[in-house]
């Protein structure tokens, strides 16, 4: 009797624990979240001049009035940061009216290989709140020599105007064609409505090297006293936060 309780004694205790409820253990890992944060302000730096054909890459300009130019940009963070001067050549003088052509840009690469493209004014709005801009060019003078003899007559026009950027922002507004004004009178260039305009442009006049020789014109009269001498004026380009219509 007494072996036969202690295996009743057994059993009961194993179907005690049989019928025991199962402990729930947490599984391993889970979610968590964490955060990514970056602040823009607006840049001052100077922005560099790009090709005017290829605007991601810099380059120098080579300024054809001035072996030690160009001039820098101007500051700021809406800035212009290049214009080209304007060469005409050297011509001979004639009584028939005349139509002369502006050189092609000279500037050196990446690379430091001379090439040759548009002549183009360079604009960059780093302010960081797409609210527009305005560029206009004046012509300070008629063409004129040292001993203040006038090209009277002469005219600068500027054609096939087309806007290049490498920025995703919505262009601005180029003109195809201008007619500087010796008098002085402000022309409109480029424009950027509120919304558009952020990064770097420049408006090309022309394409490439053969329609950049093409599209920079001086018109001078035939009935224009011209004397062998060398003439030139001076072009001021300005930037306001104004924005365009």
């Amino acid at each position: 009797m007494k072996k036969f309780g202690s295996l009743f004694l057994a059993t009961a205790i194993l179907a005690g624990l049989t019928a025991a409820p199962a402990v729930s253990l947490a599984a391993d890992g889970g979610n968590y979240d964490s955060n990514g944060v970056i602040t823009f302000t607006p840049n001052t730096d100077p922005t560099n001049p790009v090709d005017p054909v290829d605007p991601t890459d810099p380059i120098d300009p080579i300024d054809p009035t001035d072996p030690t130019g160009p001039k820098p940009g101007t500051s700021g963070p809406l800035s212009i940061d290049y214009a080209s001067s304007l060469d005409f050549g050297t011509q001979k003088i004639t009584s028939k009216d005349e139509v002369y052509k502006a050189k092609a840009q000279k500037y050196l690469d990446k690379d430091s290989n001379e090439k040759t493209g548009p002549n183009f004014v360079q604009v960059t709005d780093n302010r960081g709140t797409e609210a527009g801009w305005t560029l206009q060019m004046k012509q300070n003078s008629q063409f004129a020599t040292t001993d203040a003899d006038e090209l009277t007559g002469a005219e600068i026009t500027f054609k096939n105007g087309n806007v290049v950027t490498a920025s995703d922002s919505v262009k601005p507004t180029g003109q195809a064609t201008i007619v500087a004004d010796p008098s002085g009178d402000l022309k409109d260039v480029m424009s950027a409505k509120a919304g558009q305009g952020a990064g770097t442009y420049l408006l090309d006049w022309g394409t490439d090297a053969a329609t950049a020789a093409e599209s920079i014109e001086l018109s001078v009269p035939g009935s224009t006293t011209k004397y062998a001498k060398k003439y030139s004026t001076t072009f001021t380009w300005v930037l306001s936060d104004v924005p365009g219509n």
